[in-house]
């Protein structure tokens, strides 16, 4: 699969100069009984980059992230982010300090609306008071059109419009999918962690959800002024994606992971010639 605009010689958002390092992983190891899910996995991801992370099923992608986002707690090893340890925060202070995701199975509110489901995920932006809740006037009432603009922007941004009041259980699998993006950037992240955000969609739906992260990752400048993580962008993106076209089209960077190692890291471009890579995963091409 090739995205428009994108080329096969590594990726368009190539980093210019030397970006500063946003989150850093250090010799994390996590097990689950006498299995070794991660085993002294070193990762940083830097400011202004997207990384993908792939290997084969099992390989301990999904187990890396939960550990960054406080899902599961490495048995040792360190987790910074922004210069603050988090290896031992609860999942809720994590995401308060600018790290949300998605999930390779989605994780929605199916009884509540698209529009509820992005409202909920302000709740760290929102500063309850008993009083003025209450009466819900003046700067309440203030409080909860300011949240429902950045929602209603992320709904016009991902083309959400016509599902906005639909139940979520109601929806197809990829409509589903982009509601969980979009309830990812409702947190307003600094980190934004996509767990296989494409899985199980046809091509013309990858295209749109690629298109979706390169416009998170570059904001959107003057076209949603109100809104943060739309204006300004995602400072930094971890990727885990097994559609190899995307990965290569998007990322800055690939991480790979094989039965909980990581046995390369380098440029797209390297990381195709990688013996062991192609041993591990991508397999040999004909």
């Amino acid at each position: 699969m090739v995205i428009d605009g994108f080329g096969s010689e590594g990726s368009a958002l190539a980093i210019t100069g030397k970006a500063g390092v946003k989150l850093q992983v250090r010799d994390l190891f996590l097990s689950f009984g006498g299995l070794e899910a991660l085993s002294e996995v070193n990762v940083e991801v830097r400011e202004g980059e997207i990384l993908a992370i792939i290997g084969p099923n099992g390989a301990g992608k999904t187990c890396l992230l939960n550990c960054i986002n406080g899902f599961y707690r490495a048995d040792r090893g360190v987790i910074n982010f922004d210069g603050q340890t988090i290896t031992r925060l609860p999942s809720y202070k994590i995401a308060k300090l600018g790290i949300s995701r998605t999930f390779q199975n989605i994780q929605l509110y199916t009884g509540l609306t698209t529009l509820d489901n992005l409202m909920a995920a302000r709740h760290v932006h929102l500063k309850p008071n008993f009083v003025t809740g209450a009466i819900y006037f003046g700067w309440e009432h203030n409080k909860e059109i300011k949240h429902r603009r950045v929602v209603e922007d992320i709904i016009d941004f991902l083309e959400m419009e016509p599902i906005r009041k639909k139940v979520v259980g109601s929806l197809p699998y990829g409509q589903r999918k982009r509601v969980d993006l979009g309830r990812a950037l409702a947190l307003e992240p600094k980190l934004l962690l996509l767990d296989e955000p494409m899985a199980g969609m046809n091509v013309e739906e990858k295209e749109d959800m690629a298109r979706f992260i390169i416009d998170i990752f570059e904001g959107q400048g003057e076209t949603y002024p109100d809104t943060p993580v739309l204006r300004d962008g995602v400072k930094s993106i971890i990727l885990v994606e097994h559609d190899m076209g995307v990965v290569m089209d998007i990322a800055d960077r690939i991480v790979v992971l094989d039965f909980g190692k990581k046995i390369a890291e380098g440029t797209p471009d390297k990381i195709k010639a990688d013996a062991a890579v192609i041993k591990a995963y991508l397999g040999e091409e004909e």
